[in-house]
This record gives structure tokens, C-alpha cells and sequence, in this order.
């Protein structure tokens, strides 16, 4: 009998963590039944170092020469940091159209505790790892990926001496990448999980005070991700922006559940080859780094975030503040870790550009997490439309995969060329 297939899986796991959620209730939901979405989350972070490092270790080797990944270096970062900025910039847009903080009862609130936001400074120097080792023992995807990215350049600097490393890393890609799909397997009871332990341990009644605010987010995501991707994907990516977003919804559900960009990568690198196709020397390279640096989902929910607390405080922002509200919100979107609440922290830089109360996060705590299962969604899809936007240029899209028109295994397309 023929196997259901992953997106209906997610999709019917969404559906029954919901209504069981709702059934039995946060105390139990989250004693007994969180843990195993746990269990996925782990089984997910054990894979981010490894598919992080050898996928773009290997990506960078594989390009042949320092030029063409400079060229695609570029080409990811321009999409990256453009597309952030026009997201940050609607998040604004929204938060004067919709005035979220307008009437918003000021009750006792009760600030959470959340980090300070590095400095600019110590951001770059902290870009640049002092031990790798140390960097993956922490989970320091920034640190990580230079790394990453320097040894995959010298290796290809080596030539021929290295042709048995280069070789090496393939196979090791062809094996993380076997590792994700024996992952995903466990993917609609993690995700069934999670979503109980959402429904029960924040209900629906959280929603009805911020109704407004998170209207603002889900409609700018919406809007950015049909407008602005579809307008990549078609013009530079030359492909159907339907087919697209038919071809991302098994990574588009793991992101909504989890909240987390990295849980979302595996699958998102394995679409990318088997149901995109996207060529691994590209997405090896562009999805770790959209990854941790690419948030369109994040800087749209800063800048409606931002406005609500102003609204809140009855502070008016003049041109000079939303201009450091969107250049903020970009560059803190890029610093923010793909794991979940991780916008909470870097929210407090952009309030800081801007002076309003760091206790303002305390109006947006409680529904963050509502927030954020749809901010996750869009920056992953990012992550995709840009990757395939950048295949295409360097000829390395191979469109007969794309719709479906040619089937290919994960870890199948190691250095073709469309």
C-alpha cells in the first residue's frame, strides 16, 4: 500500500494535537504529551551542526573557484538583506494602518526577563569564532557557518590534494541527508505534540486583547510572502510562485509547529533537491545561511511590534524613528537565532534605537508564540524563493524536478549541472 505522504501527515498531526490540546487541557498537555515534541526538537538540534557544517563546507568546496562563490555569495545576500528590508518596512506600514495599540487597556504588566541585545561591535567580533569546536559545542550557527565557509574555500583552494576530502564531505552530505529523512519519519507525532501542548497551554481567550496586533503579522505575511516572493520566484526564478508554495508546505508545517527555522532546514534542503531542484552546491550554501540570517518574518513582527508599544505608551514616532525602526529591525532580524522566541530578544535593540520601555515586550509576550509559528513559516520560505531565485542565475535549477516532471532521491544530485 502506498505511503501517505509527509504533508498530510504534518497536516493531520496539526489537527489532532489541536483538538487534543483543547480536549485535556495545559496541566496534562504539557506533562505528558509536551515531551514528546520534545523528543523532535532534540532529534533536530541533533542534526543542525552537522547538516549546517559538512552541507556548506561541502557547497563551498564544490564551487570550484573563490569567484563563483563570491557571486553567489552576493547574489543571496543582496536577496536576503533586500527582501528583510521591504519586510520590516510593511511591518511599519501595518502598524499605522491597523494601529494595534490604539485602546489597548494598560493592566499590570509584568515585564519577562529578556536578554539584552549584544552591541554592534560585539556582534561583529562575536561573528568570527576563536574555537570551532567551541562554536558547535554551543550551537553558534554565525560561528559555524564562517567556519564552514572558510575551510570549504581552502579546500577548494587546494585543487587536486584535496579531491579525497571533497570527496569525503559528498558522502558525508549523502548520509546527514538520509539521517533527516529517518528524523522527519517522527515528524507528525512531534508536531501533533507541540501543537496540543500550544492549545492547551494557551488557549484561544490569550488571542481577543491582541487581536489586532497579530491581524497585523499573519496579514503582512501573507502579503510578503505572495507579493515579494512570487515576484522573486517568477521573475528571477522563472518558475510558477503556485508550484512553489505546493512544493514548500512539508517545510512550511514543520516551521509553523516547531517555531524554529532550524528544525525546519532538513526538510527544507531535502525539498530543495528532490522537489525544487535546486543543485546541493547552491541550497548546501544559501539555506544554512537564510537560516540564521534571513528573518522576513521577523523584521515584519518588529515593526508592527514596535508600533503597538508606542501606541501603548502614547509615544509618537517621527520620521527620524521609523527610519531606525525598519534599519534596526533589519539588522536584528539578521542577528536573531533560528530557534523559537529568539525575535523576543533581539526586540529589545530595536525599542533601545528608538527609546521606548524595554517593558513594552510584556504586552507581546503572551502571544508571541502565536506570532511567531507564523513569522518562522515566512522566513523559511524566504530562505527557499531566494535559493531558487540564485539557482537559476548560475544555471543550476533543473525545472523537470520542479514540476514533478522528474523524480529524484535525496543525496542524488551531488555536483550535476542542470
Amino acid at each position: 500500500m502506498r505511503r501517505m505522504p509527509l504533508t498530510y501527515q504534518i497536516f493531520i498531526g496539526m489537527v489532532v494535537g489541536l483538538i487534543l490540546g483543547a480536549i485535556v487541557g495545559g496541566p496534562i498537555a504539557t506533562q505528558w504529551i509536551k515531551p514528546f515534541g520534545d523528543i523532535f526538537i532534540r532529534l533536530i538540534q541533533m542534526l543542525v551542526v552537522p547538516l549546517v557544517f559538512v552541507s556548506l563546507t561541502a557547497g563551498a568546496a564544490s564551487m570550484g573557484d573563490l569567484s563563483r562563490l563570491g557571486r553567489v555569495a552576493v547574489k543571496i545576500l543582496v536577496l536576503y538583506i533586500g527582501t528583510t528590508l521591504i519586510a520590516a518596512t510593511l511591518g511599519v506600514i501595518l502598524g499605522f494602518l491597523i494601529q494595534p495599540g490604539a485602546g489597548l487597556a494598560k493592566g499590570a504588566l509584568k515585564a519577562p526577563e529578556v536578554a539584552t541585545a549584544p552591541s554592534w561591535g560585539d556582534f561583529f567580533v562575536n561573528l568570527f569564532p576563536s574555537n570551532p569546536v567551541a562554536a558547535m559545542n554551543n550551537t553558534n550557527m554565525l560561528q559555524i557557518i564562517i567556519f564552514a565557509l572558510f575551510f570549504g574555500a581552502a579546500m577548494s583552494m587546494a585543487g587536486d590534494k584535496a579531491k579525497a576530502l571533497r570527496a569525503i564531505f559528498d558522502e558525508a552530505m549523502a548520509v546527514v541527508l538520509k539521517l533527516v529523512l529517518l528524523v522527519m519519519a517522527y515528524a507528525p507525532i512531534g508536531v501533533a505534540a507541540l501543537m496540543a501542548w500550544v492549545a492547551g497551554a494557551y488557549g484561544f481567550s490569550i488571542l481577543v486583547p491582541l487581536a489586532k496586533y497579530l491581524v497585523g503579522v499573519i496579514i503582512g505575511v501573507f502579503l510578503h510572502g505572495a507579493i515579494v516572493y512570487g515576484i522573486i520566484v517568477a521573475a528571477i526564478g522563472g518558475v510558477s510562485p503556485m508550484r512553489f508554495y505546493r512544493n514548500a508546505v512539508d517545510f512550511m508545517l514543520v516551521a509553523f509547529s516547531t517555531c524554529s527555522s532550524n528544525a525546519a532546514l532538513p526538510l527544507n534542503m531535502e525539498v530543495a533537491e528532490t522537489k525544487m531542484g535546486v543543485k546541493r552546491e547552491i541550497f548546501g550554501f544559501t539555506l544554512p545561511l537564510g537560516a540564521t540570517i534571513n528573518m522576513d518574518g521577523t523584521a515584519i513582527y518588529m515593526g508592527v511590534a514596535t508600533v503597538l508599544i508606542a501606541q501603548f505608551y502614547g509615544i509618537a514616532l517621527g520620521p527620524s524613528q521609523v527610519f531606525a525602526v525598519i534599519v534596526t529591525a533589519t539588522v536584528a532580524s539578521i542577528g536573531a537565532a533560528g530557534v523559537p522566541g529568539a525575535g523576543l530578544i533581539m526586540m529589545s535593540l530595536v525599542l533601545t534605537a528608538v527609546r521606548l520601555p524595554l517593558e513594552g515586550v510584556a504586552i507581546i509576550a503572551g502571544v508571541d508564540r502565536i506570532a511567531d509559528m507564523f513569522r518562522t513559516t515566512l522566513n523559511v520560505t524566504g530562505d527557499a524563493a531566494c535559493t531558487i531565485a540564485v539557482a537559476r542565475t548560475e544555471g543550476l535549477l533543473d525545472k523537470e524536478v520542479f514540476y514533478g516532471r522528474k523524480v529524484v532521491e535525496v543525496g542524488a544530485t551531488a555536483t550535476q549541472t542542470a
